[in-house]
């Protein structure tokens, strides 16, 4: 079971960075690889089980469930339920931390997931790079231009 850890500083108070990403359905607000997303079933988008139904920037739909959510902690922990790549058992938290020199923002995002050994590599570096760090860069791009 492969584990990715992304992690990054954001020259950004953490209750501003919280409020740009805390909407589960708000992916295509802020990270520039999701383009349409939609909660099924008319849930909220806080509520522990919804499903967030989201389309990335190459026309693939990925599916994903959200397990925990916390304003106090900031964080968000969700599963991939479904996803063109053949990966199971999937786990995602994405939690900030208050950084007191600078008053910026810890960003820590972070996965465990099964997948073919042959795939495993592949799918890792894929959603390290393009997935957290791309929208660390998002937020960081964002943040930049606010100052």
């Amino acid at each position: 079971m492969p584990t990715i850890i992304i992690s990054s500083v954001i020259d950004a108070p953490i209750e501003k960075v919280w409020e740009r990403i805390r909407d589960f359905n708000g992916l295509p607000n802020w990270h520039p690889r999701m383009v349409e997303s939609e909660i099924e079933g008319g849930k909220s988008a806080t509520e522990i089980g919804c499903v967030r139904k989201f389309k990335v920037a190459s026309g693939a739909m990925i599916r994903e469930q959200l397990q925990s959510f916390s304003d106090g902690d900031r964080t968000v922990t969700y599963s991939i339920i479904e996803h063109p790549a053949p990966i199971s058992n999937h786990s995602s938290t994405l939690k900030l931390t208050h950084v007191t020199d600078g008053d910026r923002t810890f960003a820590e995002w972070s996965a465990t997931f099964d997948a073919p050994a042959e795939k495993c590599d592949e799918i890792a570096k894929g959603m390290g790079e393009n997935v957290f760090q791309g929208g660390f860069n998002a937020l960081k791009e964002h943040f930049s231009k606010k100052g």
